[in-house]
């Protein structure tokens, strides 16, 4: 029986990305853990913490100093064969990476959840959340926004209101962070009305409705920052996108038939601009939840890019570990389903596949 040519277009995708995933996911183990140099930086710290502790205890101060060292090396080998240190590290890279792609992310180093956990999943699960709330709604909105104001440009152009947001475009050229300083001080410092940063008041409000009004007014500054930084690029992208549509021929031939211009932009201007339209807009969803790092840390926003900066300080292996093998699964499953969606979409593509 012969197989469909759209099964074997996928189980081909299916693979590569499988594959692209396992190699990322690796090489992040080696890098985060510097080839192994990461663990010798741990096992020092474990020495040193089980010989404080040790020295410390009242019950060992009447032993001789080799007793003391005996016993100290003892529970340092036990620390070691509890945490898996005992193996060479290409053998624990392999185990490292099996967990990973199985999602059984482990425990944290040195960092802990909010409720105490050290489980890495719990740790992220806590965070990301945040940043969700924060950066996917910050990247919705400036999504719609340069869409919108993009196709609107570009049946003005030329217009003096094309003209100011050309100039405005270099403003994009600064991130959303170095914006964020300035209105901290204008509304937070100067101003007064909005707080410096935080997602909530402190101490948090009982009431449920009292705390959504406190987060909202939290997110104000982050997200203005980043619109400040990057609507003025996204509306300028769009409007050259869709200027370069509306000069194709097909466009041309549809105007001269006295097709209506609403027609004109629905059908043969957005149409053929929704795969690449949905590809922007599923990257983007998927970069979001990452956060940002510098921005978390400017607005004190308890997410997963601050999370990221802070596990990589103190060199937290397991959650740095975790947080790229979640963004690399978030990431490998969009791009399946855009390739589904493009076989969809794009009658080209869709014929590609049928016959391929």
């Amino acid at each position: 029986m012969r197989i469909p040519g759209w099964v074997l277009f996928l189980v081909r995708r299916g693979v590569i990305l499988a594959a692209t995933v396992v190699v990322a996911v690796y090489v992040t183990i080696y890098i985060a853990n510097m080839g192994g140099y990461v663990d010798e930086i741990v096992k020092g710290e474990v020495l040193l913490r089980v010989s404080e502790s040790v020295r410390a205890n009242p019950a060992y101060r009447g032993l001789n100093e080799t007793v003391i060292r005996s016993l100290i090396d003892q529970l340092y080998r036990n620390e070691l064969d509890r945490l898996g240190f005992n193996q060479p590290f290409v053998v624990r890279s392999i185990n490292y990476l099996w967990d990973a792609l199985s999602l059984n992310l482990g425990r944290a180093l040195f960092l802990s959840s909010d409720s105490g956990s050290r489980s890495v999943r719990i740790i992220i699960m806590e965070r990301l959340p945040n940043t969700v709330l924060l950066f996917t709604t910050t990247q919705l909105i400036l999504f719609f926004l340069g869409l919108f104001s993009g196709l609107y440009l570009s049946r003005r152009y030329g217009s003096r209101l094309d003209r100011v947001m050309s100039l405005l475009t270099p403003l994009s050229s600064l991130p959303g962070w170095f914006y964020g300083l300035f209105l901290i001080l204008i509304f937070a410092s100067v101003l007064r009305v909005l707080p410096y940063g935080g997602m909530v008041d402190i101490p948090p409000p009982t009431d449920r409705l009292e705390y959504a009004l406190s987060v909202l007014r939290h997110m104000i500054l982050p997200v203005l920052s980043w619109l400040t930084a990057y609507f003025f690029i996204s509306s300028y992208t769009r409007r050259t996108f869709f200027l370069i549509f509306s000069s194709e021929d097909f466009v041309e031939v549809a105007r001269a038939k006295g097709i209506p211009e609403p027609l004109i932009r629905r059908r043969y201007i957005l149409r053929p601009t929704l795969p690449p339209i949905i590809t922007d807009l599923s990257l983007t969803l998927i970069a979001s939840w990452t956060g940002a790092i510098i921005t978390e840390t400017v607005f004190n926003w308890p997410g997963v890019g601050s999370l990221f900066y802070v596990s990589s300080v103190i060199f937290d292996t397991p959650v740095l570990v975790g947080l790229v093998v979640i963004y690399a699964y978030l990431l490998a499953v969009t791009v399946f389903v855009l390739e589904i969606v493009y076989a969809l979409l794009d009658p080209r593509i869709k014929a590609g596949v049928a016959t391929g």
